[in-house]
């Protein structure tokens, strides 16, 4: 089974009055996410919208989701309770 994990490539901003959101992004991870089909270029990337501004007032987040394999889950380790040592009982107290 395939899990996603998400890589944040920056944030952008909600212009005032419109419907547009502002994005600024660093060219190197944009370029290294973009891929080929059938000789033409993509990127495919997710914007949403965050719970609250950050402190410089961007208003959305910028990521892509990165397929990973899950592993199969280790076996469980199953631990034995110490022994108690033993009393000697030649020794008188």
């Amino acid at each position: 089974m395939k899990t996603f994990e998400k890589i944040y490539l920056g944030k952008g901003k909600k212009v005032t009055n419109l419907r547009i959101v502002k994005l600024t992004l660093k060219l190197e991870d944009v370029m290294s996410i973009a891929y080929e089909f059938e000789g033409t270029h993509y990127l495919t990337f997710e914007v949403a919208e965050m719970l609250k501004p950050d402190q410089f007032g961007r208003t959305h987040t910028v990521y892509y989701r990165k397929a990973i394999e899950d592993q199969p889950a280790p076996e469980p380790v199953t631990l034995k309770p110490a022994k108690k040592p033993a009393i000697d009982k030649a020794v008188a107290v």
